[in-house]
């Protein structure tokens, strides 16, 4: 693999997984600490990328090790997060929709 191969691999694992892979950003740069791969994905995908308990960004960071040391490069990756508000709007607009359904039952 080459120098930059870390991002593609990251790219490819994670397009892969997720309902929306034309909503994935990935940006890598390169400090004295090492490589740090930014991996922004569409909030409906958080699910996906993070895993149960965090296991699928876990298995994805041992694979970035591996790739790192390949190349004598430390990598990290951060996911970001979304927003606050885009969270909690979807949430609020699931619980509407609930209270309706409810509404609609007439029980």
């Amino acid at each position: 693999m080459e120098k930059a191969g870390d991002k593609e691999f990251v790219t490819y694992i994670v397009k892969s997984i997720v309902d929306n892979p034309n909503d994935v950003l990935i940006e890598r740069t390169v400090d004295e600490m090492g490589v740090l791969i930014t991996l922004q994905v569409n909030p409906s995908d958080m699910g996906y990328v993070i895993g149960k308990s965090g296991s699928t960004a876990k298995a994805i960071r041992s694979l970035l090790r591996i790739v790192g040391a390949r190349n004598n490069a430390r990598v990290n990756l951060k996911i970001l997060e979304p927003e606050q508000g885009v969270r909690n709007e979807t949430r609020s607009n699931h619980t509407e929709d609930i209270d309706k359904a409810v509404a609609d039952l007439d029980l």
